[in-house]
């Protein structure tokens, strides 16, 4: 069998969450036996036909000149090449800017299933008419494919009332975290367990000014360690708004994993403000480092977490939890949280998962 990831600017990941998947995806479908292979940007870093057994096709990708109107060019020329080839199963990573071109994908003898992202349109980064298009895409999406993969029972739960649409549920991956360094806080002049932190895009949807108001209501002066880059319209807001409170403090984008598990291993309260999309990366690799986690009250968080969180809803809860819950509150969660990051999250699950739907959609 062979298999061709679609939809992500390639690996090795240099870039974001469906980067990170599929190299896992990859990687672990070569160690059980099966050829695969990803496409990859003409821009990307890592320019050899293979890596660790994957084959890697680079296509012509011209978002650097064009901006986002490349992005449509370097799908297209993707899903022509692909035309060209014999896979057994396409594997489409989201369908922001692809789903358009789903009427040219191969069909005869290949197997096409998408994984669907989280709700794209709900994003109010986007404007009213790229949220319209968003919109439109997604329903291309449930129709240029003969399967399709949600990571997120309220994502699964969607399609099936918006489009009738039955979907798989397999949530996304993550590594477990189990030797923390407290070397890394020096750097970052903190103490074990005495501040509080938060991991994100800066962007609304996810909560960031909420929390950040929350934390200058309750007149908190643990610091508050904001880690995302900070150097976007939106970045430049917050830090303006909050510049009078010194506990704050912008760190900017950390990209070595290694420091980002330490930093939430230490942390008191680990905040999660996401609630658009379906299972995040960066929620799971929390739960995965042993941090205390208080999260935005919607049906994506809540369906990972259960009862193992702290949640909040408005920046009074914020305060509520910054006056009386630390991370020995809730003992159980911890531990729960990382039971969970083994056995229902790690990687090897979820492979098996999807190797397990590959044979069941080409038999």
């Amino acid at each position: 069998m062979h298999i061709a990831i679609l939809g992500t600017r390639g690996i090795p990941n240099f870039y974001g969450g469906f980067e990170q998947f599929a190299q896992y995806l990859a990687k672990g479908l070569i160690l059980n036996g099966y050829q695969v292979t990803v496409y990859n940007s003409s821009a990307h870093p890592y320019q050899l036909p293979d890596w660790e057994g994957v084959n890697i096709i680079h296509c012509n990708d011209p978002e650097n000149k064009w901006g986002t109107v490349g992005q449509f060019i370097y799908d297209l020329n993707c899903i022509r090449d692909a035309r060209k080839r014999k896979f057994s199963i396409i594997l489409q990573l989201g369908y922001t800017s692809n789903s358009i071109w789903g009427w040219l994908l191969p069909r005869k003898n290949t197997v096409i299933t998408t994984n669907m992202d989280g709700l794209e349109w709900k994003r109010s980064k986007y404007s009213k008419p790229v949220q319209l298009f968003l919109k439109w895409a997604e329903k291309l999406s449930t129709i240029f494919s003969d399967h399709w993969i949600s990571d997120s029972i309220g994502i699964q739960e969607y399609l099936m009332k918006k489009y009738a649409l039955k979907s798989i549920y397999i949530p996304y991956g993550t590594e477990t975290f189990e030797t923390p360094d407290s070397r890394i806080l020096t750097e970052y002049k903190v103490t074990a367990f005495q501040y509080n932190m938060l991991i994100a895009r800066l962007e609304s949807e996810n909560n960031i000014e909420m929390i950040l108001n929350g934390v200058v209501l309750a007149k908190d002066k643990k610091t508050f360690l904001v880690i995302g880059n900070h150097n976007t319209p939106f970045g430049e807001y917050l830090k303006s708004k909050f510049s009078h409170w010194p506990s704050i403090r912008f760190c900017g984008g950390i990209y070595n994993i290694d420091v980002l598990n330490n930093l939430r291993y230490y942390s008191n309260l680990y905040f999660h403000g996401h609630s658009v999309g379906g299972t995040n990366p960066s929620l799971l690799e929390a739960m995965g480092s042993q941090a205390m986690i208080c999260a935005h009250d919607n049906i994506f968080n809540k369906a990972i977490l259960a009862e193992d969180a702290f949640y909040f809803s408005k920046s009074e809860d914020v305060v509520i939890h910054l006056k009386s819950n630390n991370r020995l509150t809730l003992p159980s969660a911890i531990a729960n949280n990382l039971r969970k990051a083994k056995e229902l999250y790690s990687w090897d699950n979820i492979v098996s998962q999807y190797i397990k739907h590959f044979r069941e959609i080409k038999r």
